[in-house]
């Protein structure tokens, strides 16, 4: 990040706008439009001078753009951070701007209200199909406890660091595990369950959360960069899921956890044929091998019975003494 094209990027009123509208929560671009008031190709102009500043993210989801701030979070540079103090100020001592300001957020009501919608029409279309499935396991509040508890989450001061939910799908797991995260990232590859995990999460803010399109086979982040990597009723998708437990690896950091949250092997065909499961399930041994031989520390399994499936919670931990290199030889193998 350079001084001067950020101090370009911040001289106009609408971007500093835009930037204000984004510390508040990601927006598509056609959202920026419909709260400015401006055109959308006005409003992609601004855009892309915040972004060439590196004051702003774009995310491609699908045939969707969405934007995030790239200032005032966790990782952000000293001069992101200045920048960040600079927009704060500019609202707190310019009066004109400041009402300027909640006038933008309170036309972000109606975004979140368009969202909300559309998540609850896709709800009701799938709903039949989802309580079948709901009624062959265990309640999701018993399941999510047991998760809880054995992720340390439930403990005194029990923070999970930087998590990553895998397949994340409609958000659930990251809003679980928020208040116990310095920041979560939910990766899906579908555009239209990350616009689902949007309306559940916007009132969560914008700098703790971070929503990604991406592969689990091919994850879109650097070695070593989680503490925590979740999946939650994903593995059984994976035609080849030693590849994405050896990516989970990769991307845990020496001594964070992996947790594995899915049905014991069955024998519902039906899952296979209606909703899609490469996998029925998976043995104890057979996980056992996978995170072995992912290079990870496997602990003792949690069973919740269910009415005919059993739900279970697999977790193992990334080797404290794991290198750099043996985590490129796991992506390695994953490939």
């Amino acid at each position: 990040m350079k001084i001067d094209p950020l101090l370009r990027a911040l001289a106009d009123p609408t971007r500093l706008r835009i930037m204000r509208l984004l510390s508040a929560m990601e927006l598509a671009v056609g959202e920026l439009a419909q709260v400015l008031g401006q055109s959308q190709p006005r409003v992609s102009r601004h855009v892309r001078i915040l972004c060439d500043a590196g004051l702003a993210e774009r995310r491609k989801e699908g045939s969707w753009v969405f934007l995030r701030s790239a200032i005032g979070e966790h990782r952000a540079p000293p001069l992101g951070a200045a920048a960040a103090g600079l927009l704060a100020a500019a609202e707190r001592d310019d009066a004109g701007f400041a009402a300027r300001c909640g006038e933008d957020r309170r036309h972000l009501a109606a975004i979140r209200a368009s969202r909300e919608t559309s998540a609850e029409a896709y709800f009701a279309r799938h709903a039949e199909e989802w309580d079948t499935l709901r009624s062959l396991h265990s309640p999701d509040g018993p399941v999510e406890a047991a998760l809880a508890r054995a992720l340390g989450a439930m403990s005194d001061g029990g923070n999970l660091g930087e998590l990553l939910d895998i397949g994340t799908g409609t958000g659930r797991m990251a809003e679980l595990f928020a208040p116990r995260a310095s920041h979560v990232t939910g990766l899906d590859k579908s555009p239209e369950m990350l616009r689902i995990a949007r309306a559940r999460l916007q009132n969560i803010p914008a700098e703790q959360v971070s929503l990604v399109q991406g592969e689990f086979a091919a994850l879109p982040f650097a070695d070593a960069s989680f503490d925590t990597v979740l999946f939650h009723q994903v593995l059984h998708y994976a035609l080849e899921p030693e590849g994405a437990l050896a990516e989970a690896a990769r991307v845990a950091r020496p001594g964070g956890r992996i947790a594995v949250v899915d049905f014991a092997a069955h024998d519902r065909e039906e899952l296979r044929e209606r909703h899609a499961h490469a996998r029925l399930g998976f043995s104890d041994e057979q996980m056992l091998a996978l995170l072995s031989d992912a290079g990870l520390q496997p602990e003792p399994a949690i069973a919740l019975p269910g009415t005919p499936l059993t739900v279970k919670i697999w977790t193992a931990r990334q080797d404290t003494r794991r290198s750099p290199d043996m985590n490129s030889e796991t992506k390695a193998v994953a490939r």
